[in-house]
């Protein structure tokens, strides 16, 4: 029986009682039943119709993997908010490990900022659920877009794409990738294996407007279930306080059928999937925070200008920002000005599109090539994520001009992975449901969904399509060709939405949804907000001034606030509100890192440090981007002793008696030594594991605080969470990692100063790929 692998649920403490799902362990029901998965998660698998409109009861499903974090107070709480629904992007993306991963940092920004625990239930305080779910399709829902026999075909078959270079990297290039498109698309569009012959082939109904529908489904199952809790909980209050003549509790959590309002965070594509629902059913949109807004008219249709008509001028920051940062904080720095740095990096660019660069095989990995197609992906990366990538692509580039590939060459060698089947995919053999769960499908849902949705992608000719590139090329040198392979994705597609969405664009709804958007978007450009803030009446606009691909590449303390204030009341930003990022990249310095959090009162400090989290998580916004990077916030000069940081431990506690003090911290501080082994994340191929079999730390534990022999699989940025959860409540953790220390008095706040080190000193040591 196939095992989907539940993230997280792997972690082990020394509570016997507290013992993870497996996805395979849940069986789907129509109703939400949650099954404990780890870690305060709860986890559920919805069985949702895959065709709405069939009533003859012999109609295929979907079993939508859902995962909820349960608010900071109960359900039948008066401060209960209800439960955010939210979506990463992608298409494709999965929900469900959005969840886990960043969850908690989505709740405290939405959250009031008090802690409940320090109010009463009198309060107008909310607290919210949040909860992922994997679309049809995706991830852990099953049945999952399958277009390889198993891992190991997926594997090799993209190797060779790797080698053969995306489009522009050579006189042949599109010859060669339209006909692996047509060769990938011709079987997986039309063979759904996982039909045994039914007459409803998955391929037709994955698209966006049934996710839509999904979303209405989870939203009504949810206030079911809130209700029947509701019900156990009155029933428990009467018999222990005397019958309630009001039902104050059941009135409080009561189901209302047919019209429990949506409440939701989507970014990206996850924006689009919004406006979709909201034009489908304006009168049950209670909440809406949409970021990065794609053009819904756009993106169906084909209409209008393309959507990287920014991405260009995000690069030309690079250059810009590079500039003011100088030697110190930019190594690929030249003197000259930005059009100096700007030509420098084209120079460079071109050499190795003329001359790929061998590199030989190391301690850790086999000979690699650096290729044009290498530095338009870090390129791509650096547009998206200016803030964490531009650091990186300045170091990488400036090593191949001094004729060092190896650092690009490790940097390449992270998209590799195993690709063996598993026992129970060897066992049950090709094309099985144990196959598939070991594949990572993101890129292959992302083209069933997107090929569905925008029919106008799947008919071009060769000679249309090369006219469709060079427009894109037009518009920006920099991301053309990768938004034309995007296209090219759907070429040759052949499956057909059953219900494919024709409108209607836009609506009126019943409460005003809150579009944000950057100032300089690479593929989600400020104007789709603006043009969707105009078709959907009395929504509003939040403008952030930074560049990257939606508000999540830049924290800025003023949007957080703007986002929590509307989840808390509803209300919508003023009209015109411009927002400033905290912080720019390559131009920070470890002083004005350290300088922002000093000057925060500790509510905006714990927002911020949310926000440094939710900034450096490991979601994979991307599915084309294989490459996971160390987090770079910040930069810093080799042996330049004026910018180094002066980081004080805090503590829970303060004591004048420092042998007092010592006996304190020995009882609540424990140290590990991580071993890190990278490891493809079962299912989610795209992102990485970072796999830490921990030892207790020795001297640093007191007898009965150390843990002698846990594992867990986590990610770099969970280790905090994951450390402290094994520690128990209360207690500050310190963190060693290839002997880097950070200690906080939250768990967000030891994972911010951990990240924002390993970045100053130029670390791997948060790297998850």
């Amino acid at each position: 029986m196939p095992v989907w692998p539940i993230p997280l649920s792997s972690w082990k403490v020394d509570d016997p009682l507290d013992i993870p799902v497996t996805w395979a362990e849940i069986v789907p029901s129509q109703s939400l039943e949650y099954h404990n998965c780890g870690d305060e998660f709860q986890c559920a698998r919805l069985e949702v119709p895959m065709d709405y409109q069939r009533t003859d009861g012999k109609g295929r499903s979907f079993a939508l993997a859902v995962v909820r974090l349960p608010a900071k107070v109960p359900v039948t709480d008066p401060r209960y908010g209800g439960a955010v629904l939210i979506n990463p992007g992608g298409p494709g993306g999965p929900g469900t490990v959005q969840a886990f991963e960043t969850g908690r940092n989505l709740q405290l920004i939405i959250d009031a900022e008090v802690d409940p625990k320090e109010t009463g239930a009198e309060t107008g305080n909310k607290y919210f659920d949040i909860i992922g779910f994997d679309p049809r399709g995706v991830g852990s829902t099953t049945p999952p877009v399958m277009c390889f026999p198993d891992p190991v075909s997926q594997r090799n078959w993209e190797l060779q794409v790797s080698a053969e270079g995306m489009l522009g990297s050579g006189p042949d290039s599109l010859q060669r990738n339209w006909q692996r498109t047509h060769a990938l698309n011709s079987g997986c569009s039309v063979t759904d294996r996982s039909s045994l012959g039914a007459d409803e082939p998955m391929m037709s109904y994955v698209n966006t407007r049934l996710v839509a529908q999904d979303m209405l489904t989870i939203v009504e199952r949810h206030g079911e279930w809130r209700e029947k809790e509701g019900l156990r909980a009155q029933k428990a209050h009467n018999r222990c306080h005397g019958l309630d003549e009001a039902d104050a509790i059941l009135k409080r959590t009561t189901w209302h059928r047919g019209k429990e309002p949506l409440l939701y965070w989507g970014r990206s594509y996850g924006a689009l999937l919004g406006t979709t629902f909201a034009s489908l059913f304006p009168e049950r949109v209670g909440r809406a925070v949409l970021d990065g807004v794609v053009d819904m008219v756009k993106y169906y249709q084909g209409k209008g200008p393309n959507v990287v008509a920014d991405a260009d001028a995000i690069f030309d920051r690079f250059s810009h920002y590079c500039d003011e940062a100088g030697p110190a904080g930019c190594p690929f720095y030249v003197e000259g000005g930005p059009d100096a740095i700007g030509a420098a990096y084209w120079q460079l660019e071109q050499q190795i599109f003329n001359n790929s660069i061998p590199v030989i095989a190391s301690a850790e990995r086999g000979p690699e090539v650096v290729t044009w197609t290498d530095i338009k992906a870090i390129q791509r990366v650096a547009i998206y994520q200016p803030l964490l990538a531009f650091p990186i692509l300045a170091d990488r580039m400036t090593e191949l001009g001094k004729g060092n590939a190896v650092p690009m060459a490790d940097f390449k060698h992270g998209s590799h992975f195993s690709a063996c089947p598993s026992k129970d995919c060897s066992l049950a053999g090709p094309w099985s449901p144990e196959c598939a769960t070991s594949q990572d499908n993101m890129l292959y849902a992302m083209a069933a969904i997107m090929c569905s949705d925008a029919e106008h992608l799947t008919t071009p000719n060769r000679e249309q399509f090369q006219a469709d590139w060079s427009s894109l090329l037009a518009d920006s040198a920099c991301l053309g060709d990768y938004l034309a392979q995007l296209q090219l994705g759907c070429v040759g597609w052949k499956a057909k939405a059953k219900y494919p969405f024709t409108g209607p664009w836009g609506a009126a709804t019943a409460h005003p949804m809150l579009f944000v958007s950057n100032t300089l978007d690479p593929v989600t450009p400020l104007r789709g907000a603006q043009h969707m803030s105009q078709i959907f009446p009395g929504s509003g606009l939040l403008q952030q001034e930074s560049e990257g691909h939606t508000t999540l590449t830049a924290p800025s303390i003023c949007v957080a606030k703007a986002i929590r204030h509307y989840f808390q009341t509803g209300a919508l930003p003023t009209e015109g509100t411009l927002c400033e990022a905290d912080l720019k990249p390559l131009v920070g310095s470890p002083h004005h890192l350290a300088k922002i959090t000093q000057s925060l009162n500790p509510s905006d400090r714990r927002l911020f440090e949310a926000l440094m989290a939710e900034f450096t998580a490991p979601v994979c916004l991307e599915p084309h981007e294989h490459y996971q990077y160390a987090s770079t916030t910040v930069s810093q000069a080799a042996g330049d002793e004026n910018s180094k940081v002066t980081m004080q431990m805090p503590s829970i506690c303060v004591f004048e008696d420092k042998v007092k003090k010592g006996e304190y911290l020995q009882g609540h501080l424990a140290a590990f030594r991580i071993f890190n082994e990278k490891r493809r994340r079962p299912g989610y191929g795209w992102c990485r594991w970072v796999y830490h079999p921990a030892r207790s730390g020795g001297s640093d534990n007191v007898p009965g605080l150390g843990y002698s022999s846990f594992k867990g699989v986590m990610s770099a940025d969970d280790e905090g969470q994951k450390s402290a959860k094994a520690l128990g409540n209360y207690k500050a953790t310190l963190l060693q990692n290839h002997s880097l220390l950070a200690v906080g008095n939250t768990v967000e706040g030891t994972v911010f100063w951990f990240v924002s080190l390993a970045a100053t000193l130029n670390s791997d040591a948060a790297a998850t790929g």
